[in-house]
């Protein structure tokens, strides 16, 4: 990643700021940037990360929370839009920016710029929104950067957006996050990622397995399959072309590449989970026994005013043929307490129903309100105390199944993909089911997979070899 935003940098006659783990001075030199260290670096930015495909020539990540690309102090933001709390956080990025420098150049990219371009613009401090087709020429409006965009309307009309542009970001030298998928055609009460991504697109699968060669080339020992819909790849490619091909047929190609040590399935709808693709996954020596499943509620009436496409039957059929095949897959759900209507006995209807789920983690979500959805029309709005109350019992739930997933592994062996930072005199990676292992620093285990037998979970829920 250091050669590549060096090599962006000059490409694009960027004075480019940067520090990443694999990033020396030595290169630095060789390629006309600034090398700062990274306590320094980490006292001056935190910057969101955008990944996008620059040219033909350049593709990747432009910048993370520890590197920073600018051009004469310019910044690119990339924004959420699917909280409250993601759209209050871009506010803080652009004051810290500002912080750094006075006389930064801000531009706003992603959910939040497509979905409400003039409040970015009516922040202090912003120059450029660019919406969901615009923001892949970021890199034009850099080379322009003494113009005034502050007049122009860079979003866009979300129905004609069709395009599919392909990326994939490098997490240092051991995963790499490829989408494969965006947009999405479900119409949940709740959600605006249809108003701010568009309709459901994918790449295809030839492109996707020049991706993943790329990927390999460079030393990457992970894939992690992204998509804002995943499951739904293949109902349509770019420029509203129609195809035969989907999801399974996708890992059954990628499963069949050498050079390939680990595919990770990032959240898939659980309508969208078959039998054939779990049972696939259970018979394979590459795609890892890790799945990402969005419940959001357990109470079907709950479901069904969310506009979601399955009921808990179902849902719980998919956790329990996971773990008939792979009983020691790793399985992690979505959540959103306090949607409008939901009662105290709905709650604890949810609640009950994941407490019996042989599940692993929770991402708890507390509802947010949010413009031209149907879900802020409905009667039966939880204040905001009882949202917080039940998102902390519901923490405390995963907190516990966590652990206990932990602790059901001691004594096996797991192979563990050890990553680049030193974490206070510990190396610390995942094992394939997806358990957080740490153990005394070794630079020679950087980016490397290595067995080990999980001896013991400490106070801090790592799990110790």
């Amino acid at each position: 990643i250091g050669k590549l935003v060096a090599k962006v940098g000059l490409a694009f006659g960027m004075n480019v700021i940067a520090w990443s783990e694999n990033l020396t001075k030595e290169i630095a030199v060789e390629y006309g940037v600034t090398y700062v260290d990274k306590e320094t670096l980490c006292r001056q930015s935190d910057i969101l990360s955008i990944h996008t495909k620059l040219s033909d020539r350049t593709k990747g990540l432009i910048g993370s929370k520890e590197i920073s690309l600018m051009k004469d102090n310019a910044y690119i933001i990339n924004t959420c839009s699917v909280t409250e709390n993601a759209d209050n956080k871009f506010k803080v990025f652009v004051n810290k920016a500002l912080k750094i420098n006075p006389n930064a150049f801000v531009a706003a990219i992603g959910c939040y710029a497509q979905l409400k371009p003039e409040e970015l613009l009516s922040v202090k401090g912003v120059d450029l929104v660019l919406g969901a087709s615009e923001k892949f020429n970021i890199v034009n409006y850099l080379l322009n950067i003494d113009q005034d965009f502050s007049k122009l309307d860079h979003s866009c009309n979300i129905n004609d957006v069709d395009s599919f542009t392909e990326t994939y970001s490098i997490n240092s030298r051991t995963r790499a996050f490829l989408k494969v998928q965006d947009g999405c055609d479900y119409k949940c009460s709740f959600c605006t990622i249809p108003l701010a991504r568009g309709k459901s697109r994918s790449n295809t699968i030839e492109n996707v397995v020049k991706n993943v060669n790329e990927i390999i080339s460079n030393g990457i020992r992970e894939i992690v399959l992204t998509g804002i819909n995943l499951g739904d790849f293949g109902k349509r490619q770019a420029d509203n072309i129609k195809t035969n091909e989907d999801f399974f047929e996708l890992i059954k190609t990628l499963d069949q590449i050498d050079g390939v040590e680990r595919y990770r399935v990032s959240s898939i709808e659980p309508n969208l989970l078959t039998d054939e693709i779990i049972s696939f996954i259970s018979k394979s020596k590459r795609f890892v026994p890790h799945f990402h499943i969005p419940l959001q509620s357990g109470s079907d009436e709950i479901l069904k005013k969310m506009r979601r496409r399955y009921k808990t039957g179902l849902y719980k059929s998919r956790v329990d043929l996971i773990k008939k095949l792979m009983p020691s897959a790793s399985i992690g759900v979505d959540v959103i307490v306090g949607f409008p209507g939901e009662t105290d006995e709905m709650f604890l209807e949810t609640y009950d129903f994941i407490k019996k789920l042989d599940v692993s983690y929770l991402h708890v979500f507390s509802y947010s309100e949010r413009e031209n959805t149907k879900a802020i029309e409905l009667n039966g709005v939880v204040p905001k105390t009882t949202r917080n109350k039940r998102s902390k019992l519901l923490r405390l739930l995963s907190a516990s199944k966590k652990s206990r997933f932990y602790k059901q592994h001691i004594g096996g062996d797991y192979n563990v993909l050890f990553e680049s930072k030193n974490k206070n005199g510990f190396i610390e990676g995942y094992t394939e089911n997806y358990i957080r292992v740490r153990k005394n620093w070794n630079k020679n285990l950087v980016g490397k997979i290595q067995k080990v037998r999980i001896e013991k979970v400490d106070s801090e829920v790592y799990a110790r070899v």
